[in-house]
Parts: C-alpha cells; structure tokens; sequence
C-alpha cells in the first residue's frame, strides 16, 4: 500500500459515509452526533484508484526533489527539502525553460555559486542531466519532519 495524501478526519469520515473509503486504522478518540457514534478515522485507503494517476508525473518543486533523491545535483549532499531549491541549468536568462529537462534539485551554496551561469560557465558538473521521469518514489508526508508522526500512521508514512 502506498500513501497518497494526509486528509483531515473530517473528509475521511465523509469519504467513509459516501463509499468512497475503507477505515484501516482508528484512533481511540469517539466521534459523536446524535444519531451515530464512530471511532475517529486514522489511516483510510481509497477503493477505487484515482483517475489522475495515470497521467504521467506531474511536474513541481517536491517531484523534481524526489527524482533527485533529495540530493544536490552539484555536490551531491543529500538534504531536507527545506534546504533545497530547484536550479535552472541553463539559466532563464540565458533562455532557459522551466520544466523536467532544466531543472534540479540544489543546495542554496551551490545555487549561489552557480548564479546566472550554465554549470560550464561556473565550473560545476551536474550529477545527472535532468529528464523526465516514468515515475517517482511514494513521497515523504510533506512538513512531517519537524513534528513527530502518529504512531498508528508509522507503517504507512515514508519519511
């Protein structure tokens, strides 16, 4: 099973309600109205997969981080995302585009060594050329880092 997205308790329950969610994992903590009362949903999965899962990766700050392992791609350190930007290799104002194959992940040193130069202009090598990826790896609950995830969460989250 592979995560897809924190939702709120309040959406899981509605989702539950219209079919649309199994409850995997509850909390102990009881939700009540005056006609059902329901142990709080922790983990849901969907029964259906989504439809928007078949389109290909969709491109943005945290897929880019993921095809680059969180790494930077001139100096190899791997880093929390908070610590990482996403680099134009060749530069927008030399006419580069923002897309899958001109940008990777680097680390704000390299970034500002870098500047508005190529990585020939600059003296630096690239780790890997920037392509498109078929896929990526399940994402890291995104803003989990900092703060401690629910224990009954544990064997569903990457992080």
């Amino acid at each position: 099973m592979v995560p897809h997205k924190v939702i709120s308790w309040q959406t899981a329950v509605t989702m539950s309600f219209l079919g649309k969610v199994e409850i995997i994992e509850e909390y102990d903590d009881v939700i009540r109205s005056p006609s059902v009362a329901i142990r709080a949903p922790a983990v849901v999965r969907l029964k259906r997969p989504t439809l928007g899962m078949k389109r290909g990766v969709r491109f943005s700050r945290i897929n880019v981080l993921l095809r680059d392992g969180f790494r930077c791609q001139y100096c190899g350190v791997k880093k929390a995302a908070r610590e990482l930007n996403y680099d134009h290799v060749i530069p927008r104002v030399q006419g580069g585009k923002t897309g899958w194959d001109n940008i990777v992940s680097s680390c704000y040193a390299c970034n500002s060594m870098k500047r508005g130069r190529t990585p020939e202009e600059a003296g630096m090598k690239l780790l890997r050329a920037p392509v498109k990826p078929k896929w990526l790896p399940p994402a890291p609950v995104v803003g989990l880092e900092e703060r401690r995830i629910p224990e009954v969460w544990a064997g569903y989250c990457v992080t």
